[in-house]
């Protein structure tokens, strides 16, 4: 049976209450990210999103990001590769510490937004990303944009990985993403994102906004909660992977 692990982005708000939709979806998937305070979140929404995600088997990852809560680390930033490091080690540390407390493993480390995207096509950010995680959770699996740079610097770094595709984001020609700041970069139709969620798991192969076919090799597919009707567009999916007979499940490596 086919089999694909469905991540999400959660924990991601000021307060406690300001996340509601977090118990919804925690059910729905099979790994969570989770935010570590640099874009959003605190030390306690973080335990309670990690004590959620124990509650329903979820594989727990760490969420970092760069320094920026203002624009929630959307918005491109420059900084020193040691400085960078830095703020990585220093948040998914701090998740990797409440894992311990808690009595479950960090699963993987996602990096979240602006960070992300510039690590997708710029090596040395890559490395510096890969670097973090091999020195702060050698056992933790990076997340990586299919075909990416990413990708490229966990293979040099001896990093565990997992290849990454989106559900619910356009994609431009190259692989990457399309930036949210263009028209039709974020797709809110349920049965449109299930249904080319379903092709991508089976074709290995995703169509670009210009239409042309990119090639995906993944093995986690990422699905945002915090657009709007994203719960339901969870949901829809679940049910159509269920309908076409493919298993949803933690990446085992």
């Amino acid at each position: 049976m086919v089999s694909i692990d469905l991540n999400c982005d959660l924990g991601e708000g000021r307060t406690v209450s300001s996340r509601d939709s977090d118990t919804e979806i925690m059910p729905l998937i099979t790994s969570a990210n989770i935010a570590c305070g640099f874009h959003a979140s605190n030390p306690l929404l973080m335990e309670k999103s990690v004590r959620l995600a124990i509650r329903y088997g979820v594989a727990v990852g760490a969420h970092p990001s760069y320094p920026d809560p203002h624009s929630f680390g959307r918005r491109d930033m420059t900084i020193h590769p040691e400085e960078l490091r830095a703020d990585l080690i220093y948040q998914i540390g701090a998740l990797s510490a409440i894992c311990r407390s808690t009595g479950v493993p960090l699963r993987h480390v996602k990096v979240h937004g602006a960070l992300y995207n510039r690590a997708a096509v710029d090596g040395a950010t890559a490395r510096t990303v890969a670097s973090a995680i091999r020195d702060i959770a050698p056992e933790a699996f990076m997340v990586c944009l299919a075909g990416s740079q990413m990708t490229a610097a966990a293979r040099e770094l001896g990093v565990f990985f997992m290849e990454e595709a989106f559900a619910d984001r356009a994609y431009a020609a190259d692989g990457t993403l399309v930036p949210r700041t263009c028209e039709g970069s974020v797709l809110h139709d349920p049965h449109l994102v299930a249904g080319r969620l379903v092709r991508m798991v089976k074709e290995k192969c995703v169509a670009a906004i210009d239409g042309s076919i990119v090639p995906l090799v993944f093995q986690t597919v990422c699905v945002h909660g915090d657009t709007p009707g994203g719960v339901a567009m969870i949901r829809e999916i679940r049910r159509r992977l269920s309908e076409e007979g493919i298993r949803v499940a933690p990446f085992e490596g």
